[in-house]
């Protein structure tokens, strides 16, 4: 677990199953570990198996996507003392919302209180979103809201331009990481899967966030963006080791 603390910057003292710690938690990692689908492009399999989520974020001190993060945040906050429960959600492509288990995401409860936690989600809050249905709440990233979408599902959404922008569905019901199995493997297999159509690679800055694909490379600072064509492989392999620290494996 120490490892994983430093990995993320938050090994400072002692740590307490409360909401400053895991604010605190959830900042740092988002800071910290990019969310990316590389190792689907580098014909390396994502098995769902935290002991490989742990070699590799730690280890190789390399991101992953919400499988990965989440199923790996969610370990470290239960070592912490915290209770929590994996859920799966739904995300919406711009027409409808996906299958079920095409997300995996966090609830944590404190005492009387519950919270949406995701580290895995690229571009989305940057703290805890209380559970709680109908209340706007702002952060770093943004404003948003859960609320009822149905008599089964919650609904996260967030305010772009104006206008509430669904982000995903999800019902509150506890599963375990072998249950989003068969979407991993759709996930990094199929030809239908977003994933499988170009290199992503994303993180969180103190300002705003600097994202890498096959096609360009995006700065986002206090609401300016900046955009860098990316013309060739060898372009992406300097930018992913100079923005990111992350070595290219050939395939």
């Amino acid at each position: 677990m120490k490892e994983y603390l430093d990995r993320i910057g938050a090994n400072i003292g002692e740590l307490k199953a409360d909401l400053p710690s895991l604010r605190m938690l959830q900042r740092r990692h988002l800071l910290s570990v990019p969310f990316e689908n590389l190792d689907i492009h580098w014909k390396r399999p994502i098995v769902l198996d935290v002991e490989r989520f742990r070699a590799k974020v730690v280890g190789e001190r390399r991101g992953g996507f919400c499988y990965e993060l989440n199923g790996l945040f969610d370990e470290l906050l239960r070592n912490l003392g915290f209770r929590t429960r994996l859920i799966s959600a739904r995300v919406f492509n711009g027409t409808e919302h996906g299958p079920e288990f095409d997300h995996a995401a966090i609830i944590v409860t404190i005492g009387s209180h519950e919270f949406l936690v995701d580290v895995g989600f690229g571009s989305f809050a940057a703290e805890p979103l209380r559970f709680v249905s109908g209340e706007e709440q702002q952060d770093a990233n943004g404003i948003f809201v859960v609320h009822k979408f149905d008599n089964e599902y919650f609904e996260v959404a967030k305010l772009t331009e104006g206008d509430w922008k669904s982000e995903y569905i999800f019902r509150d019901v506890a599963r375990v990481l072998s249950d989003f199995a068969e979407m991993c493997d759709f996930q990094q297999y199929s030809p239908q899967s977003h994933f499988t159509k170009g290199k992503l690679c994303s993180i969180m800055t103190g300002t705003g966030r600097k994202t890498l694909t096959d096609k360009s490379f995006i700065i986002s600072d206090r609401g300016e963006q900046k955009e860098i064509p990316v013309r060739s492989d060898t372009e992406f392999n300097d930018l992913l080791s100079a923005e990111f620290g992350i070595a290219s494996i050939n395939v």
